[in-house]
């Protein structure tokens, strides 16, 4: 059977880390080491476990359809399909994903050192314009994203980590602090729930024809091939954002023993200060940069990709520009305005991905019953609707009291039942009640 060398497999498997590995990946863990303190450990793990495996089997499962997110949205049905692939690729491309990378870069590397009187929505403007422009260049050619993100800026960007964590953890002498109230009973299960806070499984959705792309580039592979060498590449990914998590989250609980902190930005910012002052701030500003623009250049190319594929009449080059200025538009807001526009339509959509794809991996367990991925989307969707419109300030008290008493449900994870009964309702409609009106339709007149 055909394979990959072993260089090719380690480079797309550096360029799905690159993509993954955005500033949420910063801020995240360091803050979760803080609050966790000496339940570090397994508050990591379960971190992990949603922050990094779901997100690479959401890639394996886009490897294993042959059209990607709409092979599996056509699973529930094809106008949901179409629906749904637009609606993910704009929440994450140039409607919040995109911006978002570039304003965190200015805050973190840039206003740090701009006076407090000083303008910097100029500053924005100049450093979002500067920004955009190198991500345009890089996704002009995706045949040689590969080699531009996996051999040169990924290398770079560990490197940067790697000194400021090692050098912070070696001078700061604290021990892991206290358990704050929400890590004590279950660490473990806390944990699991703020890692797909990253919305890297939203994300995977759109690298996943990156990676398979990238992998077809160097080599004509057939479809099983083509997902052995994407999860290979996976977990070389997966074992790059581990350590990193680990390391920035240990970081974080060390320095528990300088003082509380509101965020995990604040908390790496007061560190590379503490261990090397301004020019720490300047490391960490390189950090978040390259974290950001890496992650910005893989959302330009797979959404112009995505919409290019739905409209052939418009090319890869007119979308990426047109994506491209529009994020630099939205960046101009404000990261604050971004967020509070986007995150309930993030709301929405991420239940509903988290249930397709757990569904496309087991979908040979059902025979690929359309009634199963119509149950569970369905409930699954009610509940995540109503809570998008809940964080949009649209609250029904019947509903919100009938929610209320959904297991799970003050922890985010409400829509989890429903989604399991709605499945379950869908095959047992399917498997006995169609199938019987199936079978009389078909009976002869005579009988």
């Amino acid at each position: 059977m055909g394979s990959l060398k072993r260089k090719d497999t380690l480079t797309i498997g550096l360029m799905l880390f690159a993509l993954f590995f955005g500033a949420g990946n910063l801020i995240f863990p360091p803050f979760l080491g803080q609050e966790a303190g000496a339940n570090f450990w397994p508050a990591m793990l379960g971190f992990v476990v949603t922050g990094v495996g779901l997100p690479l089997l959401t890639v394996v499962v886009i490897s294993m359809a042959k059209d990607g997110i709409q092979e599996i949205g056509s699973r529930v049905h094809p106008l949901f399909a179409v629906v749904f692939s637009a609606a993910v690729y704009l929440s994450i491309g140039p409607f919040f994903g995109i911006p978002r990378s570039a304003n965190v870069a200015f805050e973190m590397s840039v206003k740090p050192f701009l006076a407090e009187s000083g303008s910097h929505s100029m500053m924005l403007m100049i450093f979002t314009v500067v920004f955009f422009a190198l991500v345009y260049w890089v996704c002009l050619n995706p045949s040689k994203m590969v080699e531009r993100i996996g051999s040169i800026l990924t290398p770079v960007l560990l490197a940067a980590i790697v000194l400021l964590v090692v050098a912070s953890i070696f001078k700061l002498d604290g021990s892991f602090g206290a358990v704050s109230e929400k890590y004590t009973a279950t660490p473990f299960v806390t944990g699991f729930l703020e890692g797909y806070l990253t919305m890297d499984t939203i994300a995977a959705l759109a690298f996943g024809i990156i990676v398979i792309s990238a992998v077809q580039h160097k080599k004509q592979l057939e479809r099983s091939q083509v997902v052995r060498e994407t999860l290979k590449a996976g977990l070389i990914a997966g074992i790059g954002l581990t350590f990193v998590y680990v390391t920035v989250g240990m970081l974080g609980a060390k320095m528990a023993s300088v003082g509380t902190f509101d965020n995990g930005g604040t908390i790496l910012t007061e560190a590379a200060k503490l261990v090397f002052g301004t020019p720490g701030m300047l490391l960490l500003g390189l950090i978040v940069t390259l974290a950001c623009f890496t992650t910005a250049v893989g959302l330009v190319a797979a959404t112009s990709q995505f919409f290019a594929k739905m409209m052939p009449k418009v090319s890869y080059k007119t979308f990426t520009l047109a994506i491209t200025v529009i994020s630099l538009l939205i960046a101009n807001l404000g990261l604050n305005q971004i967020i509070s526009i986007s995150v309930p339509v993030l709301i929405v959509l991420y239940p509903i991905t988290i249930v397709l794809v757990v569904l496309s991996f087991l979908d040979r367990f059902f025979n690929g019953s359309r009634g199963v991925y119509i149950g569970a989307v369905f409930t699954a969707g009610m509940v995540s609707v109503i809570d998008g419109l809940k964080s949009f300030g649209i609250e029904s008290e019947a509903l919100a009291s009938t929610l209320k008493s959904l297991p799970l449900y003050a922890e985010g994870l409400g829509w989890l039942l429903p989604a399991l009964i709605g499945g379950l309702a869908g095959w047992a409609f399917e498997r006995f009640f169609l199938s019987r009106s199936v079978k009389k339709s078909l009976k002869p007149a005579s009988e």
